[in-house]
This record gives C-alpha cells, structure tokens and sequence, in this order.
C-alpha cells in the first residue's frame, strides 16, 4: 500500500518568528485571562485613556486593572452590600461609578480606590449607569424603582427624576444634546430631554418583543444600540432631523438570551464599524456595523457573557462572564 506524503510549507525559522512578533496591542499576549473575581462579572469598562480596565462583579467589589502588558490587579474597590450589576469611568479618568442591587451607587476615587461619595435615593436595585462624555462630574442611572435619575458628585441628592411606569434596566448618556436614553421591561427605548427637568419624553423607539437589557451611545452620538431578551440586538438613528416612527437602523442577530434573564450588555468599537454584545451562549459575537454580517465568533467562557467592551484605542476586546472570569485579547486583522 502506498502512503500519499502530505506536503506542508514552513516558512524559514526568521520569518515564523518575525510573524509571531507581528502583534497589534500592548498586552503580553495576544489573549489573557484575568482572574480574581469571586463571582460572575457582569460589567468591565475602559477609561477613556485605554489605561485602565474596570470590572464589577456579583462578589460586590470591582477589580481594577492595568489594560496592557500583564494586565495586572492593582486595586479593590469596595463598600457594596449586594451585587455591582454596572460601572464606568468618568471622562476624566479619575473616578468610577458603580451601580449596585443594594440600591445604591459609589462615586470612587481611581488613584486610591477610596469611596469618595455613596449616591442614595433610588427605592429599588440600580440596574445600569453612564457617566458625562464632558462634565466629570454628571452620572445617570436607572433602577427598579421605576425611575432614571441625573446625579451631580457636587450635590447631595439626585437632581433630576425621569419617572417611568415600569422598571428601568438600561440608560444612556448623550450629552452634546442634552438627551438620557432608557430602557425597560416594557420592552420600550425612551428619549428624554433633560433640558425640560426629566418630564418631557422626545420620543420612544418601538422593535424589541421583549426587554430591553442594555443601551449604549454610538462614538459620533449619531446612533443608539440595544440588546434584548428577544435575542436582538438592534441600532436605531436618534439624529435630530429623523422624524417619525423609522429610527430602526439596523438588526443583529445571533447572540442569546436564557432563564436567568441577565441583563446583557453591548457596545460600538471606537469607530463604530463593529458592535458586539453579551450572550447566553458562552461566546463573544462581533459584527460587521455595514453589513450586520458576523465577523467574529469567540468561544472560551464557560458561562454566560454578561458584558463585552472594545478598547478605546487597540484593536482588543475584553469580556466579562458569569465563569467569574475576564478575557482579554487582540482581534486579527
């Protein structure tokens, strides 16, 4: 019997390992696994500097961490008594906000890890926080108790209600046009202008069959992205001169929703050519903004992904599961 020799190309030993020091980012590999969570993760957010990488977790504390090299643990944030189900930097890369489902939020210090502020008022558990692209000190959240609220780190108590007649579990921040996006169990996307003190809604975006679980503000502020229950994850215009019932843009398919009802999260990479978005099904889905064509498919955690974010600078995607593990890690090119 005759063997068919298989015949494999290898290329020279210099340029293979010319080819393995083709890398695209700062990290010591091109994929990581951070580890140190005691609890799923259910938020990670990038400073604006793409320095530092935040995680909240259900352990009810959040990890800092250095973004590049060995992407290093460097401090705790602590003082919740029940889970941290959000979090984000403040533009000026020094505080971190925390929403968390002991009806509260934390305003911390970055440098020392310190709580410097603990925001009570809402009545119910804080699902979902964004933070001001211009004023440092503005955060917004959104809660069970039916209301999104506009907070100021220099006052004492919230400044601004936007009541709604369910629970709130999603919320946006667009500053340029004095905008706060919710979303809720009513499967609804709401528009408010906060210029009329919270009670006036702009107008509501109408898809998603069941709850809305995350909304996040496009780099441009030209379009708005949401996950939901019903397995989508949709963009809509929210551009000011967009009249009528057609601010649908786009839908992607093929992330997961389960029986635990997490509220999962999405986001636009820094350009806005590629959205992405938790899922059920243990793996990272990217996309192709243009075409809504999937460009990635991104197995690893061994729980649900709760949270995926892009790196404000590299080409890295960081992701957040309830295996109490993050990933970290570059995409090809």
């Amino acid at each position: 019997r005759t063997e068919t020799a298989v015949l494999e190309y290898r290329p020279p030993d210099d340029a293979a390992a010319a080819a393995a020091d083709i890398r695209t980012s700062s990290l010591t590999d091109p994929t990581m696994k951070l580890t140190g969570h005691k609890g799923s993760v259910y938020a990670l957010s990038y400073d604006p500097t793409g320095e530092n990488l935040v995680s909240g977790s259900f352990d009810m504390t959040c990890l800092l961490w250095h973004a590049g090299g060995d992407c290093t643990n460097y401090n705790v944030l602590e003082g919740h008594k029940n889970a941290i189900l959000d979090v984000k930097w403040s533009c000026n890369s020094e505080r971190v906000v925390t929403a968390s489902a002991d009806k509260t939020l934390g305003w911390y210090d970055a440098s020392t890890g310190n709580r410097l502020k603990r925001y009570r008022g809402h009545d119910g558990i804080v699902n979902a926080v964004d933070t001001s692209s211009l004023h440092p000190e503005i955060v917004v959240s959104a809660s069970d108790d039916k209301t999104a609220r506009l907070w100021d780190a220099r006052a004492k108590t919230a400044s601004m209600s936007m009541d709604h007649d369910f629970q709130v579990t999603a919320v946006a921040y667009a500053e340029d046009t004095h905008m706060v996006y919710t979303g809720g169990i009513d499967n609804l996307i709401t528009a408010w202008d906060i210029r009329q003190g919270g009670t006036e809604k702009k107008f509501a975006l109408k898809g998603h069959q069941d709850t809305v679980t995350y909304v996040s503000l496009h780099p441009k502020g030209t379009h708005l992205l949401s996950n939901s229950m019903d397995g989508t994850v949709k963009s809509w215009d929210i551009q000011p001169f967009v009249s009528g019932q057609n601010r649908l843009y786009k839908t992607f398919t093929g992330a997961t929703h389960n029986a635990e009802k997490g509220l999962l999260k999405c986001a636009w990479s820094p350009d806005g050519s590629m959205v992405t978005a938790g899922s059920a099904d243990r793996v990272v889905h990217i996309w192709d903004e243009p075409s809504t064509e999937e460009l990635y498919y991104l197995p690893g955690h061994t729980g649900c992904v709760n949270t995926v974010v892009f790196h404000p600078k590299e080409n890295v995607i960081a992701s957040g599961s309830s295996d109490k593990s993050i990933y970290v890690g570059e995409l090809g090119q």
